[in-house]
């Protein structure tokens, strides 16, 4: 999963508005962030796919269609783990409450919603919301394993 092992620790953020022209920096900040702490393109992959879902998201409910707002990712990592902490001032929405989609289901009959959720459960291995102090909190993490 890494090409070398981190040997202290990183963190870095990026605050973009509610404006899903913005994900291509998005994109730039996980790729840069992937490479300093030596991750592979494997994940690195994973890690722009699963981040991105969860912050169109943001971008997308978060705030009243116009309303202009704002959201932090907040990108960790150490030795053994990857933690990735998500904040906005929107309206209160856990998706961790929110049942996985029925992907055995033919794309017709699928429910609206729910696949992006779902993603971003398969390719992290927590993924925890908490509201606190007007702000949704969402907190992924993957952990880190030596290559073999």
């Amino acid at each position: 999963m890494t090409d070398k092992p981190l040997q202290t620790s990183i963190r870095h953020s990026i605050t973009l508005p509610n404006d899903i022209n913005t994900v291509p920096q998005l994109n730039e900040f996980i790729d840069a962030f992937s490479l300093e702490a030596g991750l592979d393109m494997s994940l690195t992959m994973s890690l722009n796919l699963a981040l991105e879902e969860a912050v169109v998201n943001v971008m997308t409910y978060a705030y009243a269609p116009d309303a202009q707002g704002e959201l932090t990712l907040e990108a960790i990592a150490d030795q053994r783990v990857l933690t990735f902490i998500l904040t906005d001032m929107g309206v209160p929405f856990d998706p961790t409450a929110k049942e996985d989609a029925d992907t055995t289901l033919g794309v017709e009959e699928r429910p609206i919603g729910g696949l992006g959720i779902f993603l971003v459960r398969q390719l992290m291995d927590t993924v925890d919301y908490q509201r606190a102090d007007g702000r949704n909190i969402l907190t992924l993490t993957k952990q880190l394993t030596a290559q073999q």
